[in-house]
């Protein structure tokens, strides 16, 4: 059978929505496999944001999954073409790396130039949204709206809590089978698992080196 390696993206504030968490793009990723006849060669899962033009140096398992699939000579193989980017830039810099990426949603039949073009689609409808979204903020301003709650600050200070908790729990949600696929390698403690955790470069929900107990308070959260 052929080859492909996985590689699972989000970011540290993503919360499964719109099928991108980890459990729905693993699942994406192995309906793929099976229908076109691929076997995984290994799975790589990052957490972190795919912005800022240092985003590579910022994701080690994207790094070493395009080294595995170089060393099997394989593809990589992404759910959805924004796990990798919505930049143009970044895809191009990583057709350089001489790896072929397939798209699942896109099928296995898409070749760069095509995959360029969907991606200044995307980065062009990123762009579209923020705009929009500006313009239609200054026009309420400038017709006197005040904008954010300012009515009922109890309320608003609810909802803050709550919103940090659902991030809480959407990050601890996303972390979880990292953990599970360190803790299948062979690191069973708390200390092995932060130390593998830190080796990864995956931060912390608030971008710092995990310890013992900031693993063993996301799995009580999580479980």
């Amino acid at each position: 059978m052929k080859s492909i390696v996985a590689y699972v993206r989000v970011s540290t504030a993503q919360q499964g929505k719109s099928g991108l968490g980890i459990e729905a793009q693993r699942e994406a990723i192995a309906r793929f496999a099976e229908t076109q006849g691929f076997t995984l060669a290994g799975e790589f899962i990052e957490i972190e944001t795919g912005k800022g033009a240092d985003a590579l140096d910022r994701r080690p398992q994207l790094a070493a999954a395009l080294a595995r699939a170089r060393k099997a000579k394989c593809p990589v193989i992404v759910a959805k073409l924004d796990r990798l980017s919505r930049d143009v830039a970044f895809i191009s810099g990583l057709m350089v790396q001489r790896v072929p990426f397939i798209v699942a949603e896109l099928g296995a039949d898409v070749d760069p130039f095509m995959m360029h073009i969907y991606a200044a689609v995307a980065e062009k409808e990123r762009k579209l949204i923020s705009e929009r979204t500006r313009a239609a903020l200054a026009q309420k301003k400038a017709q006197g709206a005040l904008l954010g709650n300012r009515t009922n600050l109890a309320v608003a200070q609810a909802k803050g809590v709550a919103g940090i908790r659902a991030a809480a729990d959407a990050f601890a949600s996303n972390v979880l089978p990292v953990i599970q696929q360190i803790e299948a390698s062979g690191a069973s403690s708390y200390r092995g698992i932060a130390d593998v955790l830190n080796a990864r470069g995956v931060r912390t929900a608030r971008g710092g080196e995990w310890h013992a107990t900031t693993v063993r308070n996301l799995m009580l959260r999580a479980s």
